[in-house]
């Protein structure tokens, strides 16, 4: 009986180790397993990453560049010869073209007032208040009136002679400067059309000296010939925006001149009849 007691716990024992030994072994197998599926995955995600990386790390190590930085590196490239000359032309006419806007701006005048305020003073002082009151406002139209008061005594017909030739004295000042924006306006293109044309023969001589048709030196030369163009045409069409507003300027004052040169000297009629 004691015999049979102990071969049966001899194998009990025999029995558990084989199972813990089982246990152990599918446990490590387990783990050796999630490992590899560890390893597996970050294999599988780690290039993608890298690829993404590597397309967005020059987009972040090349900024954009700005819009004066841009119009800076395009003007070296053109030259600084006539690039210079084409920007010369380009300050010039605005410098010019502003100093106009501020003129022909202060030479407008509301003329119905002024007609107004010459009405009274002439019933009230005679063409020496009117004469007055003219020399107080400023711009073309009240000059005018003061010389066609100034001739009131000669009668209606020498105050629309005066009119009229002061009129034309000051519709010249009017257009003072204009000339020069026109001028600024033909010669910018043509001198981007000329340093067009140099930079062509200096590219066509570089060619030569080659003796060979390298795309890179043509397209290269290329580029910098059209950059004067370009330069030129900018200038010009910046500067013939500018001339069209001067000339309708000058234009809305000279038809303001007329009409109110026609209202005095029904006035002046009217005051002559009066009295």
């Amino acid at each position: 009986m004691k015999k049979l007691l102990t071969l049966l716990m001899l194998a009990g024992v025999f029995t558990f180790s084989a199972t813990a030994q089982g246990f152990s072994d599918s446990d490590s197998t387990e783990v050796d397993s999630t490992a590899v599926d560890t390893a597996q995955v970050e294999e599988v995600y780690e290039e993608p990453v890298e690829e993404i990386a590597e397309i967005i790390a020059p987009e972040e190590a090349a900024p954009s560049k700005g819009f004066h930085q841009v119009v800076k590196e395009q003007f070296i490239d053109g030259g600084p010869t006539f690039m210079g000359i084409v920007l010369a032309c380009l300050i010039l006419g605005l410098a010019i073209a502003i100093e106009r806007i501020i003129h022909l701006n202060m030479a407008s005048t509301n003329t119905k007032k002024l007609l107004a305020d010459v009405e009274d003073a002439l019933n009230a002082g005679g063409a020496d208040a009117a004469k007055e009151v003219c020399r107080n406002t400023r711009g073309p139209v009240a000059s005018i009136f003061t010389q066609g008061l100034m001739r009131m005594s000669e009668g209606v017909e020498m105050v629309e002679k005066s009119i009229i030739a002061y009129g034309s004295v000051e519709m010249g000042k009017l257009e003072r400067g204009m000339i020069w924006i026109s001028l600024f306006i033909s010669l910018a293109p043509m001198l981007g059309f000329m340093g067009t044309v140099i930079g062509m023969i200096e590219a066509f001589d570089a060619i030569a000296e080659a003796g060979d048709v390298s795309p890179a030196l043509v397209a290269s030369g290329i580029k910098v010939a059209l950059l004067t163009t370009v330069g030129g045409l900018i200038v010009a069409v910046i500067l013939q925006l500018f001339y069209n507003y001067l000339v309708s300027k000058v234009d809305s004052i000279v038809n303001s001149m007329e009409d109110a040169s026609i209202s005095l000297v029904d006035l002046l009629v009217k005051h002559n009849l009066s009295k």
